[in-house]
């Protein structure tokens, strides 16, 4: 039956005039990241204290100390970037692979080949796992780097993207290359590796064994690697931290993004500012849009189309322009929780199964909550986060009823459902614009809002937007290909 509720509300900016800390905006949305690398909430975050900390101790100028915040907040942007092929060399969720593999000695052949034994194909046959070792034997060790280099090469740009300063990029593109030159991507060693890079690597690696085996455990991993992974000076400084109880169990204690406040740079300390303008909320807003759609083959371009078409939508509803901006951003963020979904059900060659499913219906409330985290973003949050619910209740993850589905909302789950109809997907090819918009119909005043519909069909009518189904596969056929 359909439900006659239409638009009940007015249309208000999803984004107020308040300003926005840059610091904060970068720390919350680091929790999409440590969703992507598998690790627990605010790994980022806790990184970032302990790498301050230790450039506090060797006496880091204040503007690389700047630039050393911002690295290692977003040291893991290019982590989607080869979660699919991680998936497929494994035969494994690539965030479980990805958040043990920080848990081992991978520059040492023996502890790599028994991680590898133990990751490949889990619950598989011995058929089975025997094809993807042979799978992973024909990568061999220039894939390995390759699969590293792809990262870390994507994770540099997107930091300059979103205008970070070279520094930055450059201890992203290095944070996993080892003081002997056993690392990757490139194998550089010594202080040919970029300071703030070896102060990321070693303070994400202490990060690590203090949440999984405890403090003195990571103390005792640090100094093992002492002058093979890491610095032996930065372990100096970091042992010299040991004592410091009170630094410790804040950082661990439930309220790290609140320490982080201390640690924010000054706008005195130069770089980057200390407040977010519209301009670099913008790039931010695209950077992590690109982190989303990188992490399958299948969803290339995804937010950026979805964002195209929820602003062609609002242009037509008679949206101003600073609203338009707001719903090309949220359409930009909605998917961020989908970097918490596992390669093995994004990148499945058949339609999900229920369990399948329900993993896949919690993105939005990951969505939701990682854009929480920024102050004066909760009706923003609540729109980008609501493009799966229907007007009929039935939808996810909160079930809203339509009455208190605002026509933002409406708007994002439109656009969302046209591209995803219009893109191929690992279980079906792609429809025509006539054949989506057929589907579409079938489900108005039920699933999707009659009014929003109908602006989208007049703005498809008047706008050269195809759908990306070649571009598309043009991008699964290079990542193969490499």
């Amino acid at each position: 039956m359909a439900i006659a509720i239409d638009d009940v509300t007015v249309p208000s900016r999803l984004l107020g005039d308040e300003p926005i800390a840059l610091a904060e905006l970068v720390a919350a949305l680091s929790t999409a990241l440590d969703l992507a690398e598998g690790q627990p909430e605010n790994h980022a975050v806790r990184s970032c204290l302990i790498a301050m900390r230790i450039a506090e101790e060797i006496g880091l100028p204040p503007v690389d100390r700047k630039t050393l915040f911002y690295a290692t907040l977003l040291k893991d942007l290019g982590s989607s970037s080869n979660a699919a092929k991680v998936s497929a060399l494994f035969g494994a969720d690539d965030r479980s692979v990805k958040r043990d593999l920080k848990n081992v000695d991978w520059s040492r052949k023996a502890s790599a080949f028994s991680f590898a034994l133990g990751h490949l194909a889990p619950g598989a046959s011995p058929l089975q796992k025997a094809m993807q070792l042979a799978v992973m034997a024909r990568a061999g060790e220039s894939g390995a780097r390759k699969l590293t280099e792809v990262r870390y090469e994507r994770g540099a740009e997107i930091a300059q993207l979103i205008g970070l300063p070279e520094a930055a990029a450059a201890a992203i593109r290095h944070l996993d290359e080892h003081w002997n030159g056993a690392g990757h991507p490139d194998g550089v060693a010594g202080h040919e590796i970029p300071l703030l890079a070896r102060i990321a690597c070693l303070a994400q690696t202490v990060e690590v064994f203090v949440t999984t085996e405890g403090l003195d455990e990571a103390f005792d991993v640090a100094v093992a690697r002492r002058g093979t992974w890491f610095d032996p000076e930065l372990v100096d400084a970091l042992l010299s931290l040991r004592d410091d109880r009170s630094f410790w169990l804040s950082t661990y204690g439930p309220n790290a993004r609140a320490v982080l406040s201390r640690w924010e740079p000054n706008e005195s300390d130069g770089g980057l500012p200390r407040v977010v303008d519209r301009e670099r909320l913008d790039l931010v807003c695209l950077g992590f849009a690109q982190v989303v759609d990188a992490k399958s083959l299948w969803t290339f371009r995804h937010s950026e189309a979805v964002s195209e078409i929820a602003v062609g939508i609002a242009q037509e509803l008679g949206y101003d322009a600073e609203l338009c901006n707001d719903m090309r951003r949220a359409g930009l963020l909605h998917d961020l929780g989908k970097l918490g979904v596992s390669n093995l059900v994004l990148d499945k060659p058949e339609y999900p199964t229920e369990e399948e499913f329900a993993a896949i219906r919690r993105h939005p409330d990951y969505s939701e909550r990682i854009l929480r985290r920024v102050a004066n973003f909760e009706r923003f949050a609540d729109v980008a986060s609501a493009h799966h619910e229907r007007l009929d209740g039935r939808g996810y993850h909160r079930r809203l009823p339509g009455r208190e589905l605002p026509q933002e909302a409406r708007i994002l789950a439109v656009a969302d459902v046209y591209e995803a109809l219009t893109a191929n997907r690992p279980y079906r090819d792609g429809f025509p614009r006539a054949k989506t918009l057929d589907i579409m119909r079938k489900d108005l005043g039920t699933g999707l809002c009659p009014t929003v519909f109908e602006a989208l069909g007049r703005w498809l009518d008047k706008t050269a937007i195809t759908p990306r189904v070649e571009a598309q596969l043009a991008a699964i056929e290079r990542a193969y290909a490499g």
